[in-house]
């Protein structure tokens, strides 16, 4: 299964969004913290997720690589 972070890099980039634009959306001051996370050397908080998930319409489950179903439930 699919890890965080290339979950993240696939959905950022699927709907042409920046690092920052991400970072924005989180309310995070840099991008470099996003940087990380697609690189798979950190995670985001329950926050942070529960907001990318939400931004996304996506499971939480299919966001953090526990499902490869993206669909709410």
């Amino acid at each position: 299964m699919s890890t965080l972070g290339q979950r993240l890099k696939e959905l950022r980039e699927t709907n042409n969004l920046t690092q920052q634009q991400i970072a924005d959306i989180i309310q995070l001051k840099s991008w470099r913290s996003v940087a990380y996370v697609e690189a798979d050397k950190r995670g985001f908080d329950h926050h942070q997720l529960i907001s990318l998930a939400d931004y996304f319409d996506i499971s939480l489950d299919y966001l953090v690589g526990r499902s490869d179903n993206p669909k709410l439930m």
